[in-house]
């Protein structure tokens, strides 16, 4: 039986049949967000990984020194044949006929034996030892800082890549409108010259700006794609696409308010600091290991052996046990337990100096970092205002094109101004995001709980992904200048 209705196989109706039923049967496809990039990164990341890698095996270093300090026993135990063969011979005079004589004896032992022996050894003091023990503990917590250093710096680092990814999308946008509005406005310059109303002069301007804002969109094009391949590199995972930033996002200064709060929150918080400090204490320890070396050691043991063999002549066995205290004094050792301590004083002396220029760098971060935010907030909105200016502008420029009053170098000109500063824009907004979160880093308070704020002002209404950068819309970017200011946070 024919169909009803037969539709060419090229038909543009069966195509969009075809469209609709793979759109309605395939799984939804969600751009990633944030959050679940970091998530991503927290559990892939090999920097992190080799980072907790570390810390266990400084945690089972302590339990490497803690032995030193608990009961040592030890065992000996053989098996053995023992054969043995005793010849002797010896020459004598023989009175009765004048001469010598000689004679031979031999004797041997063949017998198999066994032996055992336990040693037991109890260190009742040992300072040495006591004090590494006492260093791998605190070994064990300055490595706890450097996981908490690499975890910060890590979602930093994905949210800057993220956030990177954004911002070369926005300029890519710019770019692509750039490139589309002086095409437009080549196009009328040929249009205008093949009718002699101008000049070559205005063609070859309007084809010299073109070509660079070809060459401005393929450099961004390029950045686009370098960023989602900084993102791959930390995470493990490849994405698809990913949410955008909200325009509503609100551009404030950082809060608290007070520039020396955040330096007062960065030296009790910052996990850098901490780990400068933990150096200091592991260095001091280094320097009461070296003066240990100079302390007698006292030591428990007891030893017990047993042996018996298969002698004919011999029965029974023999039992040996022996129990006490043994001391040890070093008393000269070549100068070098002196040297130790020196040079561990030293050590220790150095990392006083690296917790204070720790200590230093960290405020200065922090001060630096605070100002930059301040100075960020506005410079977003100098950067809008720019835009709404430049596109007024561009109009003017354009009107007194129109009427002869202006020439097409003013109507380029205006052109990319106005594009930089949407491209400029961009950047304003990333670059407040971006050092908001290293102001946290730099204070130590930058967790999954601040990723978790940051990604409520995302979006998945406009996701951003590599297959559609050729796909922009010109009526999205004309609007960014547009844009009503964005509200404070509640």
């Amino acid at each position: 039986m024919s169909p009803l209705i037969s539709l060419p196989s090229r038909s543009p109706l069966r195509h969009a049949i075809s469209l609709l039923a793979v759109a309605a049967f395939a799984p939804s496809v969600h751009a990633a967000d944030l959050l679940t990039i970091t998530q991503d990164a927290l559990e892939h990341s090999a920097t992190l990984n080799s980072s907790r890698s570390t810390f266990k095996s400084t945690e089972a270093g302590q339990d490497v020194e803690r032995g030193d300090l608990l009961p040592q026993v030890s065992a000996t135990g053989s098996i053995y044949r023992y054969n043995s063969l005793d010849s002797q011979s010896y020459a004598g005079s023989g009175a009765s006929q004048g001469g010598t004589s000689s004679s031979t004896s031999s004797s041997g032992e063949d017998y198999n034996g066994t032996s055992l022996g336990v040693n037991v050894t109890q260190a009742l003091f040992d300072a040495t030892n006591w004090y590494e023990y006492q260093q791998s503990k605190e070994q064990v917590g300055q490595q706890a800082l450097q996981l908490e250093i690499d975890q910060q710096q890590l979602l930093y680092d994905v949210s800057e890549a993220y956030f990177e990814i954004l911002r070369a999308k926005e300029v890519l946008d710019a770019r692509q409108a750039q490139e589309k509005a002086i095409g437009r406005q080549l196009e009328q310059a040929n249009e205008q010259f093949n009718v002699g109303l101008v000049a070559i002069t205005d063609v070859n301007e309007a084809k010299a700006a073109f070509d660079s804002a070809r060459a401005q969109r393929i450099a961004a094009k390029n950045d686009l794609q370098v960023s989602f391949e900084t993102l791959e590199r930390l995470t493990g995972q490849q994405y698809a696409s990913i949410e955008s930033l909200d325009d509503d996002l609100p551009i404030q200064p950082p809060a608290p308010a007070n520039r020396d709060d955040w330096v007062d929150m960065a030296l009790s918080s910052s996990p850098s600091i901490q780990y400068a400090q933990a150096a200091v204490e592991l260095a001091k320890s280094g320097v009461d290991i070296a003066q240990a070396g100079h302390l007698p050691t006292l030591d428990a043991f007891a030893d017990y052996s047993y042996s018996d063999n298969d002698r004919d002549e011999l029965r029974g066995h023999n039992e040996d046990l022996q129990v006490g205290v043994q001391a040890n004094l070093p008393i000269y050792t070549g100068g070098s337990t002196s040297a130790s301590v020196q040079q561990n004083t030293y050590t220790l002396e150095a990392t006083q100096y690296d917790f204070e220029d720790q200590r230093r760098y960290t405020t200065q971060q922090v001060r630096s970092l605070f100002t930059q935010v301040g100075n960020d907030v506005e410079s977003v909105e100098a950067q809008r205002e720019a835009i709404v200016s430049s596109r007024s502008a561009l109009e003017a420029t354009r009107a007194g094109y129109e009427v002869g009053t202006r020439n097409i170098v003013d109507v380029l000109d205006a052109e990319q101004s106005l594009y930089e500063s949407i491209s400029d824009y961009a950047d304003a907004r990333y670059t407040y995001v971006t050092d908001l979160l290293q102001l946290r880093q730099q204070a130590g308070v930058l967790s999954l709980d601040v990723i978790r704020g940051t990604n409520r002002w995302l979006r998945d209404s406009n996701p951003v992904s590599l297959t559609s950068v050729d796909d922009t819309d010109m009526s999205a970017v004309d609007d960014i200048g547009k844009r009503p200011t964005p509200p404070s946070a509640p």
